[in-house]
């Protein structure tokens, strides 16, 4: 296990250097100094994504998260972590009962144990530019931990988002700055204005990634449950059960319960990509979220399946109504259900789609 993390590590380190990628997006020079640099020291159970890279980075999610001596609450505290700040995670162990429903634990660097629920895997990965971009444009995903993006490539001081990995976005154009620099365009989907990022953050989306999964079942065949008690999706073929996520459907806040309806839906209407924004921005329980990706809709209001990036703290309900789940999660989702999507399409709807209940009952029941 080790050999093969050396050779899925090795193309990362070998891309960029501390210096090269405090320049090329901006992470502060304290979270760089928490970048695994070589591969010494990792362990069997590393973080994996859909291609089987070991993911042996994470972002820090919220405004700060505090670091231990053991994988609990209650065991010392020996540091704070602020957000954006990208850790290396070293090794990953389950904690006692005090740590909620999530018992998963991070160790960073060797010293301290952080709760996994506001931790955000993550890895490197330049990509080389395209230039020629066609007219209905092209499906992007970011490959780093975060990048930000200004409202003109001219003025990369004044900054319009910070976009972050795995989400995924609508690449209008490129465009060569003076000193070299390739920038994509993106034309955002929910305001209707345009912003730029480094071209070497984004991965042009391949078919493949999202090549429809079972395409030979009738749509009869395919039924997913949504099961509230237990914050799961189930999927089943032929009343088999092919697939289970652990999910994290709507809550109950101050202003309102956004409990995720129960009944039937289909998910007939799909989107690659969308910029979901509610609220008024000062008030707690608003979001301004671009790109989030691979959005299954279950109802007319906006409720949907969708990766989430903000949090990996999967098990409870935390949501406004949707179903979040890790973004693998959710790109398996959209792969399977139908109907079949394709890149160039920016939002898909058709009369039907595979049925999805939302049940209140605990299983067994």
């Amino acid at each position: 296990m080790i050999e093969r993390m050396d050779s899925a590590l090795r193309p990362f380190l070998q891309q960029l250097s501390r210096r090269e990628f405090l320049k090329q997006s901006g992470v502060s020079l304290i979270g760089l100094l928490s970048l695994p640099w070589t591969a010494k020291g990792l362990r069997p159970g590393m973080i994996l994504d859909p291609q089987g890279n070991i993911l042996p980075l994470g972002r820090v999610t919220t405004s700060k998260i505090d670091g231990y001596a053991q994988p609990s609450f209650e065991a010392e505290l020996k540091k704070s972590y602020w957000q954006d700040l990208v850790l290396n995670i070293t090794g990953i162990v389950l904690g006692g009962t005090d740590s909620g429903h999530n018992r998963v634990w991070y160790l960073i660097d060797d010293e301290c144990f952080v709760h996994s629920g506001d931790i955000q895997p993550v890895e490197i990965r330049l990509n080389a530019p395209q230039m020629d971009i066609p007219a209905n444009g092209l499906l992007s995903e970011v490959t780093v931990p975060f990048t930000d993006a200004p409202w003109e490539y001219k003025k990369a001081n004044r900054l319009a988002y910070r976009l972050y990995y795995g989400t995924t976005h609508w690449i209008s154009s490129a465009i060569q700055a003076e000193d070299g620099q390739i920038w994509y365009r993106i034309d955002d989907d929910k305001w209707k204005v345009k912003y730029y990022v480094r071209a070497e953050h984004l991965r042009i989306v391949p078919a493949e990634d999202i090549a429809p999964i079972s395409a030979n079942l009738p749509w009869e065949a395919k039924r997913m449950e949504i099961r509230l008690p237990e914050q799961v999706v189930i999927a089943y073929e032929n009343e088999s059960p092919v697939f289970m996520a652990r999910t994290a459907t709507g809550a109950r806040f101050r202003d309102g319960d956004y409990t995720t309806p129960t009944g039937s839906y289909m998910t007939n209407r799909k989107r690659p990509s969308r910029h979901m924004a509610a609220g008024d921005l000062a008030d707690a329980n608003s979001y301004d979220l671009p790109g989030v990706p691979w959005v299954c809709y279950l109802m007319e209001n906006g409720i949907s399946f969708h990766g989430t990036f903000w949090h990996n703290n999967f098990g409870r309900p935390r949501s406004h109504g949707c179903v979040n789940l890790s973004i693998q999660d959710a790109r398996w989702v959209f792969r399977w259900t139908y109907p079949s999507a394709t890149l160039d399409t920016v939002t898909l709807i058709e009369k039907a789609g595979t049925m999805v209940t939302v049940i209140d009952k605990p299983l067994g029941e």
